[in-house]
């Protein structure tokens, strides 16, 4: 950065230890880990926790369960939370399509048989929070409050296989 004017060199020295200075501690406040609302167990959303799928390899007539623990963080997903699990098997037909309940940490398990008229082969299971922006990309939490008109616009779905055997 150069002064349009001359400055003594003690005072160039000064000049710039504060402007760097604080160009250092606005981010470090920005960024800081304290946040309105933690107090009451807020703070900023977060994702949801990374669910499993149990067992990995069924048959038709099997149960499977997918299962998620309870977030490190506070997702905020609120009292009425519902998980959406979907099935989709290897012709690329949708078996299963159910919502179950979720705790508001994002904690849930859904357990199902496998439907006999499933194809063979690699099937995928999804499960995301249901009717609400969990990647919450737009800036403003809306994860409890309901459904409010919004797009994900950069989370992808996350998929977990399911292998059915004959």
């Amino acid at each position: 950065m150069k002064l349009p004017y001359r400055l003594p060199t003690r005072m160039k020295q000064l000049f710039f230890a504060l402007v760097f200075g604080a160009a250092l501690l606005a981010p470090a406040g920005a960024c800081s880990s304290r946040f309105p609302d933690e107090a009451t167990g807020g703070g900023p959303p977060c994702l949801p926790p990374s669910y499993s799928v149990s067992p990995t390899s069924a048959r038709p007539g099997e149960k499977v369960t997918v299962a998620a623990p309870a977030a490190d963080c506070n997702p905020r997903y609120g009292g009425t939370a519902r998980i959406a699990v979907g099935v989709t098997d290897a012709r690329g037909n949708k078996v299963i399509n159910a919502t179950a309940p979720m705790t508001d940490s994002g904690e849930f398990t859904y357990t199902f048989t496998v439907p006999e008229e499933i194809a063979v082969g690699q099937a995928t299971v999804t499960a995301m929070p249901h009717n609400i922006d969990w990647c919450d990309d737009t800036g403003r939490n809306n994860r409890a409050e309901g459904p409010v008109n919004f797009e994900r616009a950069s989370c992808a779905e996350p998929v977990k296989a399911l292998t059915i055997t004959p």
